[in-house]
């Protein structure tokens, strides 16, 4: 009888234990967790949060080409789409960014300079950009010079408008404001006739609803933006697997997909995919 007792006893225990140890895998499972090298755990990429066709955070979540972009290499690095967190970066904070390990790579109109690869190392590029103007539809500019005498915008910081007046247009009136978007509303209105910054970023910009069909790119080709994505000095491993990510999205046409579809109403004429490792001067 005593031992009877026992027996049932351990019966017992062993299938609680067992119980339990479903009920724990069960729990595993809607942890949603990732596959492939991410296993789970989280990549943390860089963009804009603020350049409509490019970066943008909007109340439903991002949307853009850089944002579509590291989209597709996060997850050919193996990180299902819930696992990949979005950080804003703006143009000052990157190279700091990637220094301390905030993000793990960076995707946000970020130019390939020779400067910048002091501090960074890049994959692609992934886009040929150049500057360009953004004008309104009914308007005609041919070339730089045709800015003189002309207002032309900009945002206070931005270097693109003190080029324009200094290898173009010297006569060109200067108006630099805080944003792109009183640039937009100026030239809508006629208070100024031009806004010159990367072709890609006026795209975005002109593809938006309330803009659609009011504005065109000038088509200038003024200078060549390279747009790479950043890594943290010295992953050259991580530059491998990027820049493989970046060939294949060409392959198989998801990167002129992307091109259509956050580009296209403004007419962008863009370049063909870069090759990987060609900086175009």
């Amino acid at each position: 009888m005593k031992l009877r007792k026992v027996t049932a006893a351990s019966a017992t225990v062993l299938a609680l234990a067992l119980s339990a140890t479903a009920c724990g895998s069960d729990s595993g499972k809607d942890s949603g967790s990732g596959s492939g090298d991410g296993g789970g755990k989280k990549i943390m990429v860089g963009i804009k949060y603020d350049q409509p066709g490019l970066g943008l955070k909007t109340p439903d979540g991002f949307t853009g080409f850089d944002v579509d972009v590291a989209t597709y290499v996060a997850k050919e690095l193996g990180y299902a789409e819930g696992d990949i967190e979005f950080k804003e970066t703006k143009s000052a904070d990157r190279e700091t960014a990637l220094a301390r390990g905030d993000v793990d790579f960076i995707a946000a109109t970020y130019s390939i300079t020779d400067e910048r690869k002091q501090k960074v190392d890049f994959a692609g590029p992934y886009l040929l950009a150049h500057q360009d103007l953004l004008i309104r539809a009914d308007d005609n500019v041919t070339k730089g010079e045709d800015l003189n005498g002309k207002k032309l915008c900009s945002v206070v910081g931005s270097t693109s408008a003190q080029n324009v007046k200094k290898d173009f247009a010297p006569k060109a009136q200067l108006q630099q404001v805080g944003t792109y978007s009183e640039c937009l509303n100026g030239l809508q209105s006629g208070a100024v006739d031009a806004l010159t910054t990367d072709d890609s970023i006026l795209a975005g910009y002109a593809s938006q609803d309330q803009y659609k069909g009011k504005f065109k790119l000038a088509g200038l080709k003024l200078s060549n933006e390279n747009y790479g994505i950043g890594v943290k000095k010295g992953d050259k491993a991580m530059v491998d697997k990027i820049n493989a990510a970046l060939e294949k999205m060409v392959k198989d046409k998801a990167w002129e997909k992307a091109v259509t579809d956050n580009f296209g109403p403004a007419n962008y004429k863009n370049e063909p995919a870069p090759e990987i490792g060609n900086i175009v001067k």
